[in-house]
């Protein structure tokens, strides 16, 4: 496998692992299986020639997919659309009345 085709299948690896879910364990499991295949690859097969290569590749896949599952962060909160209130939201009461106004000397 030429330099050029390695950073081909790389570019189009990282586009494709960046169209996923990231809150997903799965879909971050596939995309580090991507990315780690493909790095382990190109490593590989400047290390050891055609069989380090596939060995890279079976390695940095299987590596990229448990550490793309283990470091699944936990989503955000659901936003709140402009001017409402979140559930269980209990507004202040009304300030005190110190005996101005309407009711004054009752």
């Amino acid at each position: 496998m030429g330099k050029t085709t390695v950073i081909l299948l790389a570019g189009v690896a990282l586009l494709g692992a960046g169209c996923t879910n990231p809150y997903d364990p799965g879909q971050r499991a596939l995309g580090g299986a991507g990315i780690g295949a493909l790095s382990g690859a190109a490593i590989g097969g400047l290390a050891g020639g055609g069989s380090g290569a596939a060995a890279g590749a079976l390695i940095g896949g299987a590596g990229g997919a448990i550490v793309g599952a283990a470091t699944t962060p936990v989503p955000p909160p659901p936003a709140y659309g402009y001017g409402y209130p979140p559930p269980g939201y209990v507004p202040p009461p009304p300030p005190p009345s110190y005996g101005y106004g309407y009711g004054y000397g009752k």
